[in-house]
């Protein structure tokens, strides 16, 4: 038998087969307490658990034996020999030389107990030091490895060879663009003149609509890049001449080569023009006869009142796509130039793709020479910082909808990473003494961390290298 068997059995031997103490009263009741004298020595606590391998026997004068809080302590091997069972005296007492008996069969029953707590407290020590063991517990293997190795990660994601690009979002407005203004001609008939008619808010002109009319004369519209600023007759020379000759070719008037001379051909299509604006027929173009823009117009404001003298600002106007302009902090001028790609969101969250096609010089929005000597002192520094004019325009106008005016947003492009590795920014763990690192997911289930260098953050990912990464390499993604 095992020898937690056999302890029981000597034990159970023990309880039933002793014969009692001398003198000791057959009654049930508490037996009498055995005499001091022969009452066991202490207890060795450096021999309490003392074990015994097969074989083995006490060796004389020993007391472990005799002693019922041994009895309960010492474990037998299969086919150990009793030293008691030497003794001769079969009481599982005395000390080899029959000495005094144990106490009453109750005496020895209470201090079963004791035994079996002492096998169990072994046992639960053995597995508790096995579990902490295997959880580690209890010390590394001296191997020098990471005692904290990732785990195995709740998702995993493949790094990516991929295009970042950066954005910046700023505010916008929708509208058509810069407004300018229309003023009246320096070379008119002289004090005479009055408006007789003017368009409204909104109207659109095109290349020889009538701008405005003067004593009923219109004054039409004409495309190009630089003003009338000078009497046009017969041989004269230069681009205006050739401005001039594309717009009368443009409005079907023909008897001349677009050039830049002013030919008798030239100036024969210029009476038929006259004629049909209603002006007198001299063959001649003054500057107060047109006005140059550099394609239609939407009119935003009109300022010039019919039946008042013709003179200073007549109306302002604009561009008749839409466009979106933004005054950029002067701080992030390297963010855009002309071309540079954007997208705009609109109020309804719908986007549209635009491109930067102009950019102005920084300017504030507090005039530097205002009266009261500046505003040293001042906390609002907002009306002080430099902006730049940008201007974008809409590829899509169809995509703006019913929107002429309204606020936006606009993401810019403001950097852009070709052909680079890239992870979700939350696969980026961060490592003890700064810099991050990925947890790389092995074919057979193997997690390793490995040290990267993260580059241009955009769009959620980032851009990462390290050693042993490509395109394809599954990561954790720990959160």
């Amino acid at each position: 038998m095992t020898a937690p068997d056999e302890i029981r059995e000597r034990a159970h031997d023990t309880d039933t087969d002793a014969p009692a103490a001398p003198g000791a009263p057959e009654a049930p009741g508490a037996p009498e307490a055995p005499d001091a004298s022969e009452a066991p020595d202490a207890p060795d606590p450096a021999r309490a658990l003392e074990l015994r391998k097969s074989g083995e026997v006490s060796p004389p004068g020993t007391t472990d034996v005799a002693t019922p809080e041994r009895n309960g302590l010492v474990r037998r091997d299969e086919g150990a020999v009793d030293d008691s069972a030497a003794d001769g005296d079969g009481d599982g007492g005395g000390d080899g030389d029959g000495g005094g008996p144990e106490g009453p069969p109750s005496h020895r029953r209470r201090r079963r107990p004791l035994r079996t707590a002492v096998i169990v407290a072994i046992a639960v020590a053995v597995v508790g030091g096995a579990g902490a063991a295997a959880t580690g517990v209890i010390g590394g293997d001296g191997d020098g490895s990471d005692a904290s190795a990732p785990d195995a990660p709740p998702r995993t994601t493949k790094v990516q060879r991929t295009t970042l690009t950066r954005t910046e979002t700023v505010n916008g407005s929708l509208g058509h663009g810069d407004t300018t203004a229309v003023a009246a001609p320096a070379g008119g008939r002289g004090g005479g003149d009055v408006v007789t008619w003017v368009p409204e808010d909104g109207d659109v002109l095109r290349r020889g609509d009538a701008v405005y009319r003067v004593a009923e004369r219109e004054v039409p519209l004409l495309y190009g890049a630089i003003p009338l600023y000078r009497t046009l007759d017969v041989g004269s020379e230069g681009e205006d001449v050739r401005l001039l000759e594309r717009n009368l070719a443009a409005l079907g008037y023909s008897g001349f080569t677009v050039d830049d001379e002013y030919t008798s051909g030239t100036a024969a299509a210029v009476r038929d023009w006259q004629e049909d604006l209603g002006r007198d027929e001299t063959g001649a173009v003054r500057p107060a006869d047109a006005v140059v823009a550099p394609g239609p117009r939407r009119v935003a404001d009109v300022r010039a009142v019919p039946g008042a003298p013709l003179g200073g600002t007549v109306l302002s106007w604009t561009g008749t796509e839409r466009a979106v302009t933004v005054d950029l902090d002067a701080s992030d001028e390297d963010l855009v130039r002309k071309g540079t790609k954007a997208t705009v969101t609109l109020p309804d969250d719908t986007t549209v793709r635009a491109e930067v096609t102009d950019v102005g010089t920084p300017t504030t929005s507090r005039d530097g020479g205002g009266s009261g000597g500046g505003s040293g002192g001042s906390d609002g520094s907002d009306d002080d910082k430099a902006t730049l004019p940008v201007e974008l325009k809409v590829a899509s106008q169809k995509g703006l909808g019913r929107y002429q005016a309204a606020s936006v947003e606009v993401s810019l492009k403001a950097e852009s990473r070709e052909n680079v590795l890239a992870v979700p920014v939350n696969a980026l763990v961060a490592r003890h003494g700064g810099g991050y690192a990925v947890d790389v997911v092995e074919p057979d289930g193997d997690v390793r961390r490995v040290p990267v260098e993260p580059g241009l953050f955009a769009d959620s990912m980032v851009e990462v290298s390290g050693k042993g990464l490509t395109a394809g390499t599954v990561v954790g993604v720990p959160k």
